[in-house]
Order: structure tokens, then C-alpha cells, then sequence
């Protein structure tokens, strides 16, 4: 039984190094969209290579998440958590670098699958280590030193953007590695799944990520119009049958297909794409509207997006105890609907806008929004399956999200109308922004829709910290992963509830 106290100087140091490791991933997926601009100035990047620039990490997270926590289980949950901060520092390094936009594409993808083997350790971490009675203190510290990371990023990134420039965004990652990997090793632990048993499922990851990024090129490139294009949309979409074909024939899936058996768990699932497709849709866009047609400096653009993130990370665990009481339905109706609202009043946020008049409105109303939803939202994941199989729907929920924020990011310039220099063009990008702001809206009108058609009224009960003290934007919180091959023996029979 794991037995480390959190008063003991060995339990600080294994916080500290999980919030290092966490803190690194976290605020490169806030700092980065403020930086957007002027990339494409410094590298004479098109509208493409930004949504690529964002794209390219998400896609590796979203492929590899669910795989980097079954290494973990299965090689040692601190090992993989080294190698991970080391392989993200080292793509870090690589991005700073970069003299080039194609250079700067691939590197995010190599930090990207860095972030897929550090982000389920670091919770894991915590959990395998630390004392039971300990452990509920420790997630929650844990998850509030996260989330104020979380609200920091956009600011400090501006800062940086503004000051010594847009490669410190990423360079700022490899002293924060080089402090985490020595009290990693010296401080934490090993610990792992001593089953061990069954093979990974790597044709599984692969087919998943390749449908992924087949589908994400075919929508930034789709302007095109060419035969490749279309060729590209349609073997994404047979790579994502594959995918499921083998899922369902493999015996120890990376994604059991008969945990959506559960119509709570699909149901919230639904909700969970249609929420986090407008926040990676409004979040990279808004960013640029600020800067191109407004005219904040980066420093200003970040600052602006700040309370959103400082609403969910002190009023996440109120919204969280409300929902255990009337039960998710409601939150998860009424969440998506006002932070509609929210994206609506972005409407007026144009050339010349007035911080308090215009930005600050929009920006409340939508984190209100979010505040109501993104709790219940997770304790409902947790709570439509089976106890054994939390780590599984957790890491499922968190890589829908991640996903949605993908697809969202490739295609609203598409639906949105905006050309590859867009954002050169003040008049060009504030109409297409506004047509954007509308579609991320209806998304989210369509979750809501979907939460008050199916989603049932049983409380969730999940008073677990990282359910309800989480300041993250860019992912619901993630439950610690464990064994996916073990996970799919005991969880067999879960109920819908």
C-alpha cells in the first residue's frame, strides 16, 4: 500500500515534481495561441501553418494519451514520466529553435507525444505514491497549483511574446525540466501494474491517430479543392473504421468499445465534443482577434482571457457540490447555453474594443458558462461506469476533448470563410471571426440540446479533488490511468448510471 505522508519532505517533493511535469504541458496548451501572430510575422507563416502549429501537438496528445498511461502502468509510472518531460524539453528546444514553419510543425508534434507520456503519469504519480488518507489533499493540491498554472499561462505568455519574444514559450520549458527530472528521480517513487499482462495495442493507437490526422489535413488544406484533398478526407474516414473494426476483434483494446454500452457515459461524451470543440475553436481565434483587429499586444490578448480561467479554478468546486445535489442534467444544460451567450458578446469585439466594455462581458459570461458545466461534466464521466474502469472513461473523455479541440481548430477557418492570409487583414479576419464566434456558439447550443435529451437526472456524486479544483481550458481534469487490459476484464457489466 502506498505510505507517503503529505506532511513528510518526501511527500513536497512529490508534489512539486508532478505539478513541474503537469505545469509544462498545461501552460504550453495556453501560452501558445497568444504567440500566434507573431510566429506567423517572424517565420512568414500562413494561416495553415499557425492552425498547424497548434494542431500538430494536439494531434500527438490526443493519439498517444490513452497509450501513454498504459506504458506507465506497465514499465514503471515514473520512468514514463521522466522520459516524458525529457522527450517534451527536448521538443521544447527543438520549437525554440525553429528557423522555419515546416521545422516548428514537426517539432510540436514530437512535444506532442512527450505530453502523451507525461500527462497521465503526473496524476497517477500521486495516486500510486501517497498514503490513502493523504491522497484526496494531495489531487487537490495538485489540481490548484495546476489550475493557477493554467490561469497564469496566457499572461506570462504575453509577456514573453512581448518581451524577449515568441521562442521563449517554448525555451521556458527546459529549465522547468531540468528542476523536475532530479527530484523525480531522487524523490518519487516507482510504481506500476504488477498484472502486466496482454500485449499494447499499438495498431489500434495508429490507426486512431492516422484517421485523426488524415481528417485534420483534409480540412486546413480544403481550400484547395484538389482530388488529394478528397482522396485524404476519405481514407481518414476508412481509417476510422479500421480503427473501430479492430478495437472490437482485438482482446485488450486501447478503447473497449463496450464501455459506451453505458448511454450516460456516450451521452456525456457527445456533450463533452460539442463544449470542448468551442473552446479549441474560441480560444485559437480569439487570441488573433485581439491582436490583428483590435490591436492588444500579446500581453494585453493574454491578460484579456484571464478570468475565465480564475472563475472555473475558485467556483469549479461550488458548481461541482450544486451538481451532487440537483443532479447533471441541469448544469450541463444551462453550462453550454450561457457560455453561448458568452461567445455571442464577442460579437462586439472589434476594432478599438474597449476592455470593459466589451471584452470583459464576453469573456465573464462565457467562463460562467464554464464554471457551471466542466465539473459535473467530468464527475458525470466518472460516474456512468463502473469504479474499476474511472481511469479508462477519464482517459477516453479527456481524448474525445482533445480531439474535438483539433477538428475544431482545422475546420471552423474552413466554415468560417477565412482566407490563408486572413489574419494579415484586419476587415478580412474580424468578419470571418464573427461568423466563426456563431458556429462555436451553435456547437455549443447543440451540447446543451443533447445533455437535456439524455442525460439523466441521478446526482453524480464524484467530490473526488480533480473533478472539482481544476483551472484547465484544453482538457477535462484527467482521473489517474490505469491498466487498459486489466480495466477491461474487471470492468465488464458496468451499469448506465
Amino acid at each position: 500500500m502506498p505510505d507517503v505522508r503529505m506532511a513528510s519532505p518526501q511527500g513536497k517533493w512529490i508534489l512539486l515534481t508532478t505539478v513541474l511535469g503537469s505545469s509544462m504541458a498545461m501552460l504550453d496548451s495556453t501560452v501558445v495561441n497568444v504567440a500566434l501572430p507573431r510566429i506567423g510575422e517572424d517565420l512568414d507563416a500562413n494561416l495553415s501553418a499557425l492552425q498547424w502549429t497548434v494542431n500538430a501537438y494536439t494531434l500527438a496528445l490526443a493519439g498517444l494519451i490513452l497509450l501513454g498511461g498504459s506504458l506507465g502502468d506497465r514499465y514503471g509510472r515514473r520512468k514514463i514520466f521522466v522520459i516524458g518531460v525529457v522527450w517534451f524539453a527536448a521538443a521544447s528546444l527543438l520549437c525554440g529553435l525553429a528557423p522555419n514553419a515546416g521545422f516548428l510543425i514537426a517539432a510540436r508534434t514530437f512535444q506532442g507525444i512527450g505530453g502523451a507520456l507525461l500527462t497521465p503519469g503526473s496524476l497517477a504519480l500521486i495516486q500510486a505514491s501517497f498514503h490513502p488518507d493523504d491522497r484526496a489533499r494531495a489531487v487537490g493540491l495538485w489540481s490548484g497549483f495546476g489550475g493557477i498554472g493554467a490561469a497564469i499561462g496566457p499572461f506570462l505568455g504575453g509577456w514573453l511574446v512581448d518581451g524577449p519574444g515568441w521562442r521563449w514559450v517554448f525555451l521556458l520549458n527546459v529549465p522547468l525540466a531540468l528542476l523536475c527530472v532530479p527530484i523525480a528521480l531522487r524523490h518519487v517513487p516507482e510504481s506500476g501494474d504488477g498484472s502486466k499482462h496482454g500485449r499494447f495495442d499499438v495498431l489500434g493507437a495508429a490507426l486512431g491517430a492516422l484517421s485523426l490526422a488524415l481528417v485534420t489535413y483534409a480540412l486546413i488544406e480544403a481550400r484547395d479543392g484538389s482530388l488529394v484533398i478528397a482522396v485524404t478526407a476519405v481514407a481518414g474516414v476508412a481509417a476510422g473504421i479500421a480503427f473501430v473494426y479492430v478495437e472490437i476483434r482485438r482482446p485488450d483494446p486501447m478503447m473497449p468499445l463496450d464501455i459506451f454500452a453505458s448511454r450516460q457515459f456516450t451521452a456525456v461524451n457527445l456533450v463533452t465534443v460539442c463544449v470542448y470543440a468551442a473552446l479549441g475553436g474560441f480560444f485559437f481565434l480569439a487570441a488573433l482577434q485581439l491582436q490583428v483587429v483590435s490591436g492588444y499586444s500579446a500581453l494585453q490578448a493574454g491578460t484579456a482571457l484571464l478570468p475565465t480561467t480564475v472563475l472555473m479554478l475558485l467556483f469549479s468546486a461550488r458548481s461541482g457540490a450544486l451538481a451532487d445535489k440537483i443532479g447533471p442534467r441541469i448544469p450541463l444544460t444551462v453550462g453550454p447555453l450561457v457560455s453561448a451567450a458568452g461567445l455571442l458578446l464577442m460579437l462586439r469585439v472589434g476594432p478599438d474594443a474597449s476592455y470593459v466594455a466589451d471584452v470583459l462581458p464576453a469573456v465573464f459570461v462565457f467562463g460562467l458558462g464554464l464554471v457551471t458545466l466542466v465539473a459535473p461534466l467530468t464527475a458525470t464521466v466518472l460516474a456512468s461506469v463502473n469504479v474499476a474502469r474511472a481511469g479508462l472513461a477519464s482517459g477516453i473523455n479527456n481524448a474525445a476533448a482533445r480531439a474535438a479541440g483539433l477538428i475544431a481548430v482545422a475546420a471552423l477557418p474552413l466554415l468560417a470563410g477565412m482566407s490563408e492570409e486572413a489574419y494579415r487583414s484586419p476587415d478580412a479576419f474580424d468578419s470571418a471571426f464573427g461568423r466563426a464566434m456563431l458556429w462555436c456558439a451553435g456547437t455549443l447550443v447543440v451540447g446543451s440540446a443533447i445533455a437535456f435529451a439524455t442525460v439523466r437526472t441521478l446526482p453524480p456524486d464524484c467530490r473526488k479533488p480533480e473533478c472539482l479544483h481544476h483551472g484547465s481550458i484544453t482538457s477535462p481534469p484527467l482521473e489517474g490511468v490505469r491498466s487498459r487490459s486489466r480495466l477491461a476484464g474487471e470492468g465488464k457489466g458496468e451499469g448506465e448510471g
